[in-house]
């Protein structure tokens, strides 16, 4: 993550926290009688451990990414991390019944959900993958070339959107995400539309392979806490933000990514 995104990050932090402390100030003090942050004396960490490389277990240890992130975070605010494990249909139900204090498991911002998303720490969203050089860092530039992607994916819907918009380009689906990845590095295809995390990976397998990645649709991912504790929404995105702008969620991301 460049600096500059990193700044960028920051200023969403600052912004959002004041908005939200807005908002708190203007509610009724006999209303926002102060809780302790974190009752249990630890931040009790919701995830999902069937998720690698954000989340799984490995010789009955927890690690990746979001594991690591928690750790961090809970340092920051200078408390234990404690970690829950959850199901992914139960994390939101997990944190709205108390069991957990945040949710930290490759959560997409639902803005459907009942929630305090913080800023987002990792953009998980669609990216172009070309060879170094290559002038394809938007979707508009595919007219008359081809393309590759996993079939049936979320690719291959913003493909046939992009299909109806632009000049012609062909389109080349394969079983993997890798796969399409493979035919671009040995030329089978001029640049291949699969998710960041994907892109990511495979690009720290083939260090000899120059190539270059734009993201081109973003799917922020967010840590979440309950919509009824906005102090402890704004301590989770202040120590976040924190992260952030020192280069430790960088430094996470290029560990486990």
């Amino acid at each position: 993550m460049a600096a500059a995104t990193r700044r960028r990050f920051a200023l969403i932090a600052v912004a959002l926290a004041l908005v939200a402390a807005l908002i708190w100030l203007a509610v009724d003090p006999s209303r926002r009688e102060s809780a302790p942050l974190f009752r249990h004396g630890a931040l009790r960490i919701g995830v999902d451990a069937s998720y690698p490389p954000f989340a799984f277990l490995a010789d009955d240890q927890l690690h990746g990414l979001d594991v690591d992130l928690g750790r961090a975070l809970a340092d920051e605010l200078d408390i234990p991390a404690q970690f829950v494990l959850l199901g992914f249909d139960g994390l939101y139900d997990g944190l709205q019944t108390d069991q957990v204090d945040v949710l930290i498991s490759a959560l997409r911002i639902d803005p459907g959900r009942q929630v305090h998303y913080s800023l987002p720490y990792f953009d998980a969203g669609l990216a172009l993958v070309s060879a170094a050089g290559r002038d394809f860092t938007t979707m508009a530039a595919l007219s008359g070339h081809a393309l590759a992607f996993e079939f049936g994916s979320e690719a291959h819907s913003e493909a046939n959107r992009w299909l109806r918009r632009i000049q012609p380009f062909e389109t080349r689906p394969y079983e993997l995400p890798a796969y399409a990845l493979d035919a671009v590095r040995l030329g089978h295809a001029d640049a291949a539309l699969v998710d960041a995390v994907s892109a990511r990976l495979y690009l720290r397998d083939q260090p000899d392979w120059g190539a270059q990645m734009s993201v081109v649709r973003p799917v922020p991912l967010a840590i979440a806490t309950r919509i009824d504790r906005l102090d402890r929404a704004l301590a989770v995105n202040e120590a976040l933000a924190a992260l952030i702008e020192d280069g430790t969620v960088a430094a996470l991301i290029d560990r486990w990514l």
